[in-house]
């Protein structure tokens, strides 16, 4: 297991400068094909759970760097933060993780997508490695060092432009009328910063205000998913361990299940054509031996793939008796005489519209109809690079 700690950053900036990232929750990438779900060996219940789980570790890896501002677990797009983290499961397992991160900034540009693997050896999870220490650490350390990377190959101007498209966007979404000139959406899909307000801009106050309490309240749900990944890693951690042992062992039985099949059916051919190429009575009688023990072999191989469906079967048993320990609970939050309730989305959503009628409240104006996509409340996306929209994907394996 690799131990190496992530890259902490020479360059010294000053607060202004540094960028607040938000790790959005993962796709957890499910099939919706059953059979699908069980050739990947995917228990639904537990790669959701994954799903917030996993970003609550990218946050603490990259906060522990220094090279960030704040950084947040968010469980929507926010434009609240300065460089959104997006994540896919590709495969999750007890011996291999392999993800799809992309980091994109308030800006629209897509700093990259890369596809993230790590493997984990049996001594990941002995008694001797340090408490709470995740087994695809790599995984978290080489986004935090290829973010890092990306970053320092950024002027200070355009780190103090991509702050402020942030603050406009926020402003924006609260206030379009205000704020709708201010920054624009390019035909590429990027934002472009026109203009700033003065410094002493009523309006901005009034909307920096609002931002403070939206952080207020992504700080707790940052306290929210630490709780439920302190919980979590007990159950999950003992499930991996068990998983990675059933995994190494249903990856050589379907091994030796196909060898074996494979071989018999060749022994079958070859019988057949033995006896059919020769009036030989010996060779009639030898083509019949290699026909039953070709028959012999895919009974075997058969028997094999039994043994391997029933160590995945294990595996999903050991998931499910975790399951309700990995759901991640729901959370009621007291924001002055308003409580917020439901999902953790659902939760958001209503922050965001609390805030809003709270800001024109404060102007003493009536609240408009909210618009089809204020800032911060869509699902998380993934902007389009302002170079190329077909970046392929590159890979970063690591063990």
């Amino acid at each position: 297991m690799d131990m190496t700690p992530p890259t902490q950053s020479q360059q010294v900036l000053p607060e202004e400068l540094l960028l607040d990232v938000g790790v959005a929750i993962f796709d957890a990438n499910v099939p919706e094909d059953y059979d699908e779900q069980i050739d990947k060996l995917i228990q639904p219940e537990v790669r959701r759970a994954e799903a917030n789980y996993m970003p609550y570790v990218a946050k603490s890896l990259l906060q522990s760097t220094g090279n960030w501002g704040a950084v947040r677990v968010v469980p929507v797009r926010s434009d609240a933060v300065d460089v959104t983290v997006n994540g896919k499961i590709l495969e999750s397992h007890g011996e291999r993780l392999r993800l799809e991160l992309t980091a994109t900034d308030a800006t629209g540009r897509r700093w990259f997508t890369k596809e993230y693997t790590a493997l984990a050896s049996k001594y990941a999870y002995s008694d001797t490695m340090p408490a709470d220490t995740d087994a695809f650490q790599a995984v978290y350390r080489n986004l935090s060092d290829d973010m890092l990377k990306f970053r320092e190959s950024l002027p200070p101007d355009e780190l103090r432009r991509i702050r402020s498209t942030a603050e406009m966007r926020f402003a924006r979404g609260f206030s379009p009328d205000a704020f709708g000139e201010h920054v624009a959406v390019a035909t590429t899909g990027n934002y472009v910063l026109n203009r700033l307000p003065a410094a002493n801009d009523p309006m901005l106050e009034r909307v920096r205000k609002i931002r403070e309490r939206e952080y207020l309240f992504i700080d707790t749900l940052d306290e929210y998913y630490a709780e439920f990944q302190r919980r979590m890693f007990p159950s999950y951690n003992g499930w991996r361990s068990a998983n990675y042992a059933e995994t190494v062992a249903y990856r050589d039985l379907r091994a030796q299940s196909n060898a074996r099949m494979l071989g018999g059916a060749l022994a079958i051919v070859s019988g057949i054509g033995g006896i059919y190429g020769s009036d030989n009575g010996f060779v009639d009688a030898s083509g019949l031996v290699a026909i039953t023990g070709g028959v012999t072999l895919i009974k075997s191989a058969v028997m094999k793939r039994n043994e391997a469906a029933m160590h995945a079967e294990v595996m999903r048993e050991v998931a499910s008796a975790a399951e309700s320990e990995l759901m991640p609970y729901t959370m009621d939050l007291e924001n002055q005489a308003a409580t917020l309730q439901g999902s953790v989305q659902d939760q958001y959503q209503q922050l965001r519209t609390i805030l809003r009628r709270l800001y024109y409240e404060d102007l003493q104006l009536p609240v408009p109809p909210e618009p089809e996509q204020p800032g911060g409340t869509e699902p998380a996306a993934v902007l389009p690079d302002d170079t190329s929209a077909d970046d392929p994907v590159t890979s970063a394996h690591t063990r």
